[in-house]
This record gives structure tokens, sequence and C-alpha cells, in this order.
């Protein structure tokens, strides 16, 4: 059964109760102080000791004042499909917020400030309770953030001293130039970059919200030409070779995911979220929105034309499945890549695989067979070519390579 943890210190607390219809009901419990009220007796009369130094005065007792406050959420008892699993995930991290949220108003209220305005909290406590709270899709980038942050204070001799902690004031412009340059020395391609942006992003919240006065990282980014390809790609015959390789104990969904990302150029995100609702098998169309741009953009739809052979790899639902289950149950993406990192192996490859890379894979070797930009651009789901330029550029390296291999002209002996 789902369960919610609190601290010691939480106030309110997020608890829970079951409800007759199996669900799990979450609520707030605020706790409100205590007072000393006298005993009455059954008569409605204080009751007195009777004995010693207190005998003829009255007994008191102390109560302790709570209040409840339901958040009309609830979850799952029971999950048991990856859907119901990731439901209660968020739904549980949105009651955290809101606890969290509820907190600052109860210390406004009862003691005049909020603790968002308190310039001695440790920043990096506060990261880690952004991150707690946080709900969007890119949650793992923030947590590598907060990973390459405490690397960083740990492994930089002039900020050794910042590790166990570090106050707001105390990080200033030039710290986010030292944290640039390391980063940069820990991440391949364009991670360096994202870690930074995902940092950044921390450090808005607390000046937004008044934990910080001042933004060290004004002036301070990283740089990258955002036009090369900087992930590895599997060639036609490397993908070829991937598909022909099998190994014991592999997984089958993985694979058969991996492949369908290969071939249509899906993120991880997608794929994991596709049901059989998402195929319309009488056009022959994948269609669905992405998950990166749902809500942000109005070209997150997505739709993808299936041949023979992806039709099969997809497969029906069975009738005790239904449209709405998932194509492919898939564990987390950190099993998922390492599954996807000893198949390449496996398969003699000698490259650094990622599941990210299977959408780039399809582009460059759509490109390279001859589509057209702004076709490569409307399967990938981009509002713009901006963003599919890359790739053009990847294949005429390619092409140039290809031109290199040729042996050398002597152009002495025509």
């Amino acid at each position: 059964m789902a369960k919610v943890e609190n601290k010691t210190k939480d106030n309110p607390r997020l608890e829970q109760r079951e409800l007759a219809d199996g669900r799990i009901s979450l609520y707030l419990e605020y706790y409100l102080g205590r007072q000393s009220e006298p005993v009455l007796d059954e008569m409605g009369e204080p009751v007195l000791y009777q004995s010693g130094k207190m005998a003829g005065t009255p007994k008191y007792r102390v109560k302790h004042i709570r209040s409840k406050e339901s958040l009309n959420l609830f979850l799952i008892s029971n999950p048991k499909t990856p859907f119901d699993r990731n439901q209660n995930k968020e739904i549980l991290q949105l009651a955290k917020k809101i606890r969290f949220e509820k907190e600052q108003e109860l210390l406004e209220k009862k003691e005049g400030f909020r603790l968002k305005k308190d310039r001695q909290i440790d920043f990096l406590q506060f990261f880690q309770s952004y991150i707690d709270t946080y709900t969007k899709k890119d949650v793992r980038m923030l947590q590598m953030a907060f990973r390459r942050f405490n690397d960083f204070l740990k492994d930089t001799p002039e900020y050794t001293r910042f590790a166990k902690g570090i106050k707001p004031e105390q990080m200033d412009k030039d710290m986010m130039i030292a944290f640039t340059e390391y980063l940069q020395s820990r991440s391949r391609g364009e991670g360096a970059k994202g870690v930074f942006q995902r940092f950044k992003k921390v450090v808005k919240y607390a000046i937004d919200h008044d934990y910080m006065t001042k933004n060290p990282c004004n002036g301070v980014s990283i740089k990258t030409d955002d036009q090369i390809l900087r992930k590895d790609v599997l060639s036609l015959d490397e993908e070829k070779a991937l598909i022909g390789t099998h190994y014991t104990g592999e997984n089958p969904n993985i694979r058969r995911a991996f492949i369908l990302s290969l071939y249509c150029g899906l993120r991880f995100c997608d794929v994991k979220d596709l049901t059989f609702a998402n195929v319309d098998y009488s056009n022959r169309l994948l269609k669905f929105e992405q998950n990166k741009t749902k809500g942000h953009s109005a070209n997150s739809g997505v739709v993808i034309p299936l041949n023979d052979g992806l039709l099969r790899l997809i497969g029906e639902p069975t009738d005790e499945q239904g449209k709405d289950s998932l194509i492919f149950q898939l564990p987390s993406y950190e099993m998922c890549s390492k599954a996807v990192k000893r198949w390449v192996k496996r398969a003699g490859i000698e490259k650094h695989i990622t599941w990210h890379c299977a959408r780039h894979s399809f582009a460059v070797n759509i490109l390279n067979n001859g589509a057209n930009i702004k076709t490569v651009a409307s399967l990938l789901g981009h509002s713009g070519l901006k963003h599919t330029e890359k790739y053009t550029r990847a294949v005429d390296e390619l092409k140039q390579k290809a031109i290199n291999s040729l042996p050398t002209l002597d152009i002495a002996n025509l």
C-alpha cells in the first residue's frame, strides 16, 4: 500500500487514511500548540487535588490542539500497473508541494515571518526540498545538478568549507564561474549546459520567493553550438547488427521499444507512455503528444506513418489489456539504459549509445536516405527547422568522411 512519510518537525504533517472504496485520501494535520485546561468531573465541576502541597487546588491537563484539512487528493491503494504507480508518484509530489506552501503560510500567521525570508537557510537543504516537491519530467536533470554542485564543493579546495552547508550570500559570481568550468570538465556534449540551466532554475526560484536577494549566476553561462550533434548515432548497418543480436536475460519489451524508437525517432519519455489507443491501425498511423512540449507548444502532436514491420513490432492489445493498456511495460529509465548499453556491447558496437541516440540515429539515417528537412522536422515533432538543422550538418560530416575514406588520388600519374 502507498505510504506517506514526514520529517520530525513538519507542520502541517501529510497524513493518509484508507477509504471504503479502496482509495487512500491525503490530508494535512496541523499542530496548533497546546493549552492547559481544568479537569472536570461528571457534573462539570473542577476536580481538586486531595492531598499533598496541591491539595484543594484544581487539577489541570495539557490539551494538544490539532486540526485537519482535506486535500481532495487520492492515491491508489495497491497500484498494479506502471501507469498507476506513476500517477501515485505525481499525486504524492503535488501533496508534498502543497504541504510545504501551507507550512510557510502557517509560519507567517503565527510568527510574523515566512521561512523563505530567513537569509540563514542552507542552500543545499533548500535545493533538496525543491527537488522533493518537483513534479516535472526533467527531475533527473535537477537531481544531477544537485549532485554536481555537491561534488564541486567537495572537489574544489577553495570551496570545501561549504561542502556541508552554504548560505545564499556565500554564493557569488566567481563561484559560479568556477562551477561552470567544473561542469564542463565532468560532462559530455550538452550535458554541462543542461545541468547549469537546471541549477539556475533553482536559484531563480529562490530569488522569486525571497530566499535569496541577488542572483550569483547573472552574467555566467555555458555556451555551446546548438547546431552540432554531439551524441553518437547508429548507422543502418549497426542497427541491423543490433537487431540481430540476442543475449540471455534480455528484456523483450526494452528491445521492442528501443527498435521502435530507432525507426520512429521517439524519446524515452514518449515511448514508455504509448498505449494501443495511440495506434490508428486502419490508417497505419502512430499519433501521440510529446511529453516534452505538451502544454507548451501548439506543435506538440506527432503523427508517424507505420509500415508492416512496425505494426508487427507494436502488436495489438489482448482481450485482457484493452486499447488503453501500455504497449511496452518498461522498467525505470536507468534499467532501460543499462540494458541498451549491454545490448550494444554484445553487438560489438564501439559507441556510447543512450536511448536518446535512437532519436538522433533516426533523423540522420532518413536524411542520409534522401528525406527533406521539413519532413524530418515534422516526424520529430519540431516546431521549426532550428533544431533539425544539426542533423543536416551531421549528414554532411558523414558524407565528407565517406569521400575522405576513398584512396588518395595520384594526380601526377593521370
